[in-house]
């Protein structure tokens, strides 16, 4: 049963080896950025679900090992998380990065691990297929959470950046909206046709997680983040069950270079 979840956008510039700095600091918007996602995840993780779901946009659906390695080469930074050949796409590498963040300990000890798949979602899958596996991964344990991974429209960075986009501004009000709301089901009706036209990255995830959500039953929301600093719209939040809304301490997520 879906119990918890984070909607997070993966852009690498969330990541502080692409700014060339370990912290990232220096661009108020980027730390905000950066901050609402580390709110989000470790949120996510304080509700101690029983199975850790990691879903992000790949060229094919396919699920991954938690220590499969991600790299930014494709970027020209020297970054790498997890082990071996990195083959995670970008969504599921940032993830990485993410989890590693929020649950790296502040003091010595030993802390319980929580379980952990990462499944990659085709870009172009079909919103039946998608609900498909987002109900199947809820029902893999008693408290599933959900990290999901996606963009929003990102048309006005690759076609005329700052200007006015009626139609992206439109789908970010529909996606912000659902999200603070936690209107799941106006996830699962996104259009992949639409998504394609306006460059969204989030919509196969998005779905994913809407098909994971039993039907009738309401999620506390919270939207902590919704702007698009870099012409592209990037979303935050957090989705609770009320009665798993406690606070516990989650040990080191598996990962390498995280910093």
């Amino acid at each position: 049963m879906l119990t918890a979840a984070a909607v997070c956008p993966h852009p690498p510039l969330l990541i502080p080896s692409v700014t060339g700095g370990s912290t990232g600091t220096g661009d108020a918007g980027l730390t905000e950025l950066r901050d609402a996602c580390h709110v989000a995840v470790s949120a996510l993780l304080a509700t101690s679900p029983d199975l850790l779901v990691v879903v992000g946009a790949g060229p094919a659906t396919c699920e991954f090992a938690p220590d499969t390695a991600g790299s930014l080469a494709d970027f020209g930074v020297p970054f790498k998380t997890g082990d071996g050949d990195p083959v995670l796409p970008l969504s599921l590498t940032v993830a990485h990065w993410l989890l590693a963040r929020a649950t790296r300990p502040a003091t010595a000890g030993v802390h319980p691990a929580v379980a952990a798949r990462l499944h990659s979602v085709d870009s172009a899958a079909r919103p039946a297929d998608c609900l498909a596996l987002g109900a199947e991964l809820s029902a893999q344990a008693p408290r599933v959470a959900i990290l999901a991974m996606g963009d929003g429209p990102g048309r006005r960075a690759r076609n005329a950046p700052g200007a006015i986009d009626g139609a992206a501004d439109r789908y970010d009000e529909l996606v912000a909206k659902a999200l603070a709301t936690g209107d799941l089901p106006v996830l699962a009706g996104l259009d992949p046709a639409a998504a394609d036209v306006l460059f969204v990255a989030g919509r196969a995830a998005w779905q994913v997680l809407a098909g994971a959500a039993s039907p009738g039953i309401e999620y506390a929301s919270t939207l902590h983040y919704a702007a698009a600093p870099f012409e592209v719209s990037y979303y935050v939040s957090s989705l609770v069950l009320e009665r798993f809304m406690i606070t516990k301490h989650f040990g080191p997520y598996s990962s390498q270079n995280v910093s």
